[in-house]
Parts: C-alpha cells; sequence; structure tokens
C-alpha cells in the first residue's frame, strides 16, 4: 500500500486538497468554539447586568423589567386572555352561568353576586376592583394575593395592623399587579416567600421554610396565594388551615375544631365553609408531585433564546404550550396529551355537576323544613352533613385546572360530597315527615343564573347600579392619588 507522502509526491493536488481541508475544518472548530463563549458570556451578561438596582420593596414590574426584559416581557402576555381549554384558560367566563346551582349554595354569600374564572395575573388590581364581590365591605386581607404592593405596606404597617384595615382603605395603595417582587429577592433574584402566612403555617408544623429547596419553591412561591386560608378572628389575620394536614378531610376537622364559619346559608341556615383555592394542597396529593415535579415546571416552563435560558413568566395554562411544558416529559402527541387532560376533566366535571345538584336541593328542601316548623336539634344532623358536603365540592370545584392537578383524589373528595348531600336529603325527608309533610317538596326553578339569583333574593340590577356609582366616582380618585405618589406607581 502506498504512503500518503508517496501518494503525495505523485500527485501534488492531493496534498493542497488536504492542506485546505486543514484549513476549513480548523477554522469551523474555532467558529464553533468562539460560538459556544459567545453565548456563555451573553448567558452570564444576562444574569450579571444591573440596569439599576431595585430597592427592597419595589412594586413597580416595569422597574424589574430594566434588568429582565426576557422574563418581563413573558410577564405581560399575561394579558393575553385568547387562549381557551375545554374547561378554562385565560378568557372570562362566567361560572355561575355555567352552574347557576353555585348561586343557591352561596345564597347570603357575595360569590353569589359574581363569580368569573381568573384571568392572567396582569388583571389582578382590575379584577378584584370591578367584581361584585366587593361591593360588600371586606377586609383588607382580601388584598393579600393581588399586589407586590402587599409585601411593602406590611413591611410598612407591620402585618396585623394591614389585616386589620379596611378593604378601601387601600385602595390607592394597591395598584401593581402580581408580579416579580411577590416572588423574588431583589438582591439576590432567589425565590422568597413574602406572604406570612405560608411561612407561619409551615412553623406551627415545626417546619422551617428558609430549608426549602429550590425546585421546592418553584411550588411555594406560588403556594403562598394558591391556596385555601380563612380570615382568623375579628383581626382578620390570614391562616392556613394546615394544622392537621393537606387534605381536604384534613382542613375540615381543622376548621371544625375552630368552629370556624365563612358563612351562613340563608336558605338552608347552614354554617357554611367556603374553599378559596387550595391548588396547592390539590396538587400535593397528585402525582406530578410525587415525582418532584414544580409548580414552575408546568406553567412557566424554561425557554432560550440565544445562550439565554430562563423561565418564561408567561404564568397560563400548560395546554397552551404544550410542547414546553408536557412533552419535556411526555412523548405523546399534543392530540393524545390534551385527550388525556380532557379525558380525565370530563370525569371531574360529571361528579362535580351531581355534587352541585344534591347541595342545590338539599338546601332547598331544609328551607322547606324549617318552613314547615322544623327545630334546630332536628337540623343540626342535616347542617353538619351540607357542610361537609359543600366544603368538599368546593375544595374541588374552587381549586383551578378542574382536578387535573390530582384526578383520582378530586374524584374521591366529590364521591363523598355526592355522599353527604343525599344522606342530608335522606335526613330531611324525615325532619319533614315528623311536621306532616310526606310529598316531595316543590323546588323553584334555578334552572339558570339570573333565575337562581331571584330565587334568593338578589337584585342584580340595583347591585350592578352601585358598582357603576363605585366605578365612576372611587376608582377615579384612587388613581389619582396614587399616581401623585413617589414613581407613579403603574397599573
Amino acid at each position: 500500500m502506498k504512503r500518503i507522502v508517496d501518494i503525495i509526491q505523485e500527485k501534488p493536488w492531493v496534498g493542497w486538497a488536504l492542506f485546505a481541508g486543514t484549513i476549513v475544518v480548523v477554522f469551523l472548530v474555532g467558529l464553533f468554539a468562539a460560538s459556544i463563549m459567545e453565548r456563555r458570556n451573553e448567558a452570564a451578561n444576562a444574569r450579571l447586568q444591573v440596569v439599576r438596582p431595585i430597592a427592597e420593596w419595589e412594586p413597580r414590574n416595569e422597574v424589574w423589567g430594566e434588568n429582565y426584559p426576557r422574563e418581563f416581557e413573558t410577564y405581560k402576555a399575561t394579558s393575553d386572555t385568547v387562549f381557551t381549554s375545554k374547561y378554562g384558560g385565560a378568557a372570562t367566563r362566567d361560572l355561575l352561568k355555567e352552574s347557576p346551582e353555585a348561586v343557591i349554595l352561596w345564597a347570603g354569600y357575595a360569590f353569589s353576586r359574581q363569580y368569573n374564572q381568573a384571568r392572567g395575573h396582569y388583571y389582578a388590581i382590575k379584577d378584584i376592583r370591578n367584581t361584585l364581590r366587593t361591593g360588600v365591605p371586606q377586609p383588607a386581607t382580601c388584598w393579600s394575593c393581588k399586589s407586590p404592593d402587599v409585601p411593602r405596606l406590611m413591611n410598612e404597617m407591620g402585618v396585623e395592623k394591614f389585616y386589620k384595615g379596611k378593604w378601601d382603605s387601600l385602595g390607592s395603595q394597591v395598584v401593581n399587579n402580581i408580579g416579580c417582587q411577590d416572588c423574588h429577592d431583589p438582591k439576590t433574584m432567589n425565590l422568597r416567600i413574602t406572604r406570612p402566612a405560608l411561612a407561619e403555617a409551615f412553623a406551627r408544623q415545626g417546619k422551617d421554610i428558609t430549608k426549602a429547596t429550590h425546585q421546592e419553591m418553584r411550588s411555594l412561591v406560588c403556594g403562598q396565594c394558591h391556596v385555601e386560608y380563612y380570615f382568623k378572628g375579628e383581626g382578620k389575620y390570614l391562616t392556613f388551615p394546615w394544622d392537621k394536614g393537606f387534605t381536604a378531610d384534613a382542613m375540615e376537622a381543622y376548621y371544625d375544631s375552630v368552629g370556624h364559619v365563612d358563612f351562613v346559608n340563608s336558605l338552608s341556615r347552614t354554617p357554611i365553609l367556603k374553599a378559596q383555592h387550595p391548588d396547592y394542597e390539590l396538587y400535593r396529593t397528585g402525582i406530578h408531585a410525587e415525582r418532584g415535579v414544580s409548580c414552575a415546571d408546568c406553567h412557566m416552563p424554561y425557554r432560550s433564546e440565544g445562550g439565554v435560558k430562563f423561565t418564561n413568566h408567561h404564568i397560563q395554562s400548560p395546554l397552551a404550550d404544550i410542547a414546553s411544558a408536557c412533552q419535556v416529559c411526555h412523548r405523546e402527541s399534543e392530540a393524545t396529551l390534551t385527550k388525556n387532560v380532557n379525558d380525565r376533566q370530563d370525569k371531574i366535571i360529571e361528579l362535580r355537576r351531581q355534587a352541585e345538584g344534591a347541595l342545590a336541593k338539599a338546601h332547598l328542601e331544609a328551607k322547606a323544613a324549617w318552613d314547615a316548623g322544623a327545630t334546630e336539634d332536628e337540623m343540626k344532623p342535616v347542617q353538619l352533613l351540607i357542610r361537609h358536603a359543600q366544603w368538599r365540592w368546593d375544595w374541588v370545584a374552587a381549586s383551578n385546572g378542574l382536578g387535573f392537578h390530582s384526578p383520582v383524589e378530586a374524584a374521591r373528595v366529590l364521591g363523598t360530597s355526592v355522599q353527604r348531600a343525599e344522606e342530608a336529603r335522606g335526613e330531611i325527608i324525615r325532619v319533614l315527615a315528623k311536621h306532616g309533610i310526606t310529598s316531595r317538596v316543590t323546588l323553584p326553578d334555578y334552572s339558570t343564573k339570573e333565575k337562581a339569583q331571584a330565587v334568593i333574593g338578589l337584585n342584580m340590577k340595583d347591585l350592578e347600579a352601585k358598582k357603576d356609582a363605585f366605578r365612576k366616582t372611587v376608582l377615579p380618585e384612587w388613581d389619582k392619588k396614587a399616581k401623585a405618589r413617589q414613581g407613579a406607581l403603574s397599573y
């Protein structure tokens, strides 16, 4: 076999070809290495470059955005209300229209006036200002999860004083939408808890929130707001009912032990527990939590831009971005994954509808029993069953994701809700029989939101008129005062 040297001597062009090829390879390797270094420098600069120092309790998201433009630009996308899934999304949905029975369940409570699906974080202030639910006097505690102005005010006023105030007394102070300060330390950008209720709940369980891992924090910063809570005592102190555990059963036992009541249903006279949005608690019972998947992994998946990897702050349904949110782990097609979600939610909504139907009838039949002369002793067992049935229904119904965060547990809890509601109806039949009524109770028509609101005695035209007056007179004053303050806070 001829040596390469002999070949080159016989054919000089071969040598030149090898020389040229070597130059090309070296050049390409150099370009690749330079690209790697450029991307690394870009990523390093993105982390280290500070355009403007951020104050400790800076609530304005656009100020943070000067240093973190990628995160800020994606955050602003929470203003997009186009995406809808079968049971959720970012668009406004009238949930009372979809479930008129809920009006009966919340008779005597502000939720019977209006209950819309929450939109993106971008609308947090606008939506709480405009909802008919804030037409009822509310404590300042209701602002707790709506704005990065809240930790600022808690720091200035003190936590207890903040809670004790009136909702409308802080209307010109709480003006920036949910954002950066709610979850991040401005000096290090580390995730941190800014709402004391979460840290206090952990402390009562003997746990130190500061020992949480980064991956745990990627759920806990969500869990400081997306949780079940109540306003404790006359000071309306925000409290998480986790002392006995995170399940619906454990929190029900906690509430019963402390005698907490959110409102009394005006039809059945039942002391009711109103679930808020126990997303974190339901998630903890599901397979994703068991596998160590955080809230952010699905709702804020990572993105890459140039050499920079960052968290997408367009917090939204994973179904809006299946490729980034789901297919990182799941290899099925988008159509298959969407069907998987819908199939599970179809079953949850079926059970939820059964619970709503049974509970609405129980409240109205209980009213018939009271009207027939039932005594408090006779109705106590009925009311306890209704209280527990409604709590369990609401624990799933109020959670975002229609049970998908933990479909098996959601189905179990709804099943016990249906069971207890039907048991309550059985007890009511016996009470009615004691008072001479053996025929079926004739129920009013509550098949639409409007009809149900009429059944419980709401004058919606009057409520809307009062809210319109509030929008025209009070809100402009709040805005004027907010803009007059240093920094002209934006919203």
